[in-house]
């Protein structure tokens, strides 16, 4: 084997090609290379921060769930109570007005048992009347008497 101009050629030609590489080349690269390590490694790092900030957000929104759901619950337990009191004051009403209605109801009844008795007193006295008148025809008239007894005869 010998060392031929064409081999010292190609030495040389590779030589000078490294050369171009390293020195105009290779500082690009790996200048490309770092950046990409860097913009790989922020991602990575906001990957992380979304992380915790994901489970600050969960940690918030089951927090506000809570509490909507303990507001709705008071919500609830105060419209519950509003309609207690409404049905209790509706019921409170309607027995002041049935008492109200009793008690006209009573006064009616009452005015008209009294109207009753008056009307039975003034039949009474009429008929007090019509006894005594026809006592005292009989006894002036006895022929009467003997007439009203026959008429009392053939009644019974």
């Amino acid at each position: 084997m010998d060392i031929n101009a064409t081999l010292i050629g190609e030495m040389l030609s590779f030589a000078i090609l490294i050369g171009f590489t390293v020195k105009f080349i290779w500082p690009n690269l790996t200048k490309a290379i770092e950046e990409r390590q860097l913009k790989i490694a922020d991602g990575l790092n906001a990957a992380e921060r979304a992380r915790a900030e994901l489970k600050d957000a969960d940690a918030k929104v089951a927090d506000e769930i809570r509490r909507a759901r303990q507001q709705a619950a008071e919500i609830i337990d105060k419209a519950q109570q509003q309609a207690n009191q409404i049905l209790d004051k509706a019921r409170a009403d309607a027995v002041a007005e049935i008492g109200r209605q009793k008690a006209v109801a009573q006064d009616e009844i009452a005015s008209m048992a009294q109207r009753a008795r008056e009307e039975l007193r003034e039949r009474v006295g009429a008929l007090a009347v019509q006894g005594a008148s026809k006592i005292v025809q009989r006894e002036i008239d006895p022929a009467a008497h003997k007439v009203l007894l026959d008429q009392l005869a053939t009644e019974i």
